[in-house]
């Protein structure tokens, strides 16, 4: 049988799984998806998990529990050697093993965009899997509950300033949503006060959302700032160490969260570890029809779509542009690499690659969002609904539908769940101190044991 091995199980590389599955025969192909995960996450929904109107467990499409004819291996992909049909895959449990194919699916993705800046690496969270939206919601939450306990002061504004970095959808909605939870938190400690939150979206260009056009993004600034935020725009973040922000214009203020949703960089695997050809921007070149390559030199047994890749964009009026790595594209692009894959297999013709964008649509809180149709713009609490009704009609799967749903009813009636659970990330804490979660192994209580100078 062909051996087809699918490198990555995001939105690309799930659908493409999930496709072949529908559409081969049995006993046509093999097919092999590496994944380190086990289970695709809907990253759209990340920004409602961090604000916690959404169970982080919905946003995970297990990859066992729907790809049943796929055989699953939990690892990294560190190199492909196309040349050879080969690919090394470290597994979970540390060891090297090297994976034979006929044909290859490179649907790793994108990673998350850094760079040198003092104080990222020990301070920053970014968004691009579940564990790190959950997290996010924790530390917001428990600061709350630190804060709750000192008087008003530069200390306690300090744990309740959050800081988030990047002005495009994934940084936006974050903020939106996290300014939406602190400030209804504050009914529920009356300790504290409009007065005490801090919010910061910084952004190195000079507008954000750059997927709508400028009056939108003028108008959302003014929505942010109209809700006590902050906005810097044409500024870096320059030092982030030591709970302190500083940044280019001058400006430094004691910070208690820092959400770095910068933007996307090369898959590593993708731009630095493989012999498939590769653009200036270390992404896969591939042709409309998803097959790695170009017209004049394409590449045999290899497909490539998603974040990872450089599909053309036949809808765009500019001649050369390329589809911009999100979920409305990946999606298609994953549905559309099934049917070429079955396509090849049998001797027909691939299919080009041809989506019009449905439009733009982004939350901002609870009631409040944006939405963007080519001169239509809708803000406000419809477009809120709007964001709703397509991304729980995107999600995989009936199953996730209904609970993502079941969950928005129920916080309609009860609210959203404030209780913070950020002593799940040291579970024999409470065992190893005598029954303290708070505490660490010597007996200290770890989160209030530093107190920053914030002044």
């Amino acid at each position: 049988m062909e051996k087809i091995l699918i490198v990555g199980g995001g939105y690309a590389g799930f659908y493409t799984a999930w496709g072949l599955e529908k559409k081969l025969r049995r006993g046509e192909a093999e097919v092999t998806l590496v994944d380190p995960h086990g289970y695709m996450t809907y990253q759209p929904f990340l920004p409602e998990v961090t604000a916690g109107s959404i169970e982080a467990r919905h946003v995970m499409v297990s990859l066992r529990r729907h790809l049943r004819r796929t055989t699953i291996v939990a690892g990294h992909t560190t190199s492909i050697d196309h040349a050879h049909r080969t690919a090394t895959v470290r597994t979970n449990d540390g060891a090297l093993r090297e994976i034979g194919y006929d044909t290859i699916v490179v649907t790793a993705g994108a990673v998350t965009r850094t760079f040198p800046v003092p104080g990222i690496e020990q301070e920053a969270i970014g968004l691009k899997h579940v564990e790190e939206a959950v997290a996010i919601r924790d530390r917001l939450l428990t600061a709350f509950d630190h804060a709750a306990l000192l008087p008003p002061g530069p200390e306690r504004r300090r744990l309740l300033t959050v800081t988030v970095v990047g002005g495009g959808f994934t940084g936006v909605e974050v903020f939106g949503e996290l300014l939406s939870l602190a400030t209804s938190l504050l009914r529920a400690y009356p300790e504290l006060s409009r007065d005490d939150l801090a919010f910061h979206l910084v952004d190195a260009n000079d507008r954000i959302l750059p997927e709508v056009t400028d009056k939108p993004g003028r108008w959302v600034v003014r929505h942010l700032e109209r809700r006590g935020a902050r906005v810097h725009l044409g500024t870096q973040v320059v030092s982030a160490a030591d709970g302190r922000i500083m940044l280019s214009t001058g400006e430094s203020y004691g910070n208690g969260l820092l959400v770095w949703a910068a933007g996307n960089a090369s898959n590593p695997v993708v731009a630095r570890n493989t012999d498939l050809p590769v653009d200036e921007r270390g992404l896969v070149r591939v042709r409309a029809d998803l097959r790695v390559g170009t017209d004049d030199a394409p590449v045999a047994h290899a497909w490539a779509a998603g974040d990872n890749a450089a599909v053309p964009d036949l809808a765009a009026p500019v001649p050369g542009a390329r589809t911009v790595p999100n979920a409305q594209h990946a999606v298609r692009q994953g549905r559309l690499l099934a049917k070429n894959l079955v396509a090849d297999l049998r001797g027909k013709q691939p299919r080009q690659y041809l989506h019009h964008s449905l439009g733009t649509v982004a939350t901002l809180g609870i009631g409040q969002g944006i939405f963007q149709y080519r001169r239509l713009v809708i803000t406000g609490f419809l477009a809120w609904l709007m964001h709703r009704g397509y991304h729980v009609l995107a999600v995989p799967t009936w199953e996730r539908k209904v609970r993502v749903l079941l969950v928005w009813v129920s916080a309609m009636f009860f609210g959203r769940d404030i209780i913070p659970l950020a002593t799940v990330q040291r579970p024999r804490a409470a065992f190893l101190a005598g029954g303290d979660p708070f505490a660490g192994v010597d007996g200290e209580r770890p989160e209030l044991s530093v107190v920053r100078d914030a002044s």
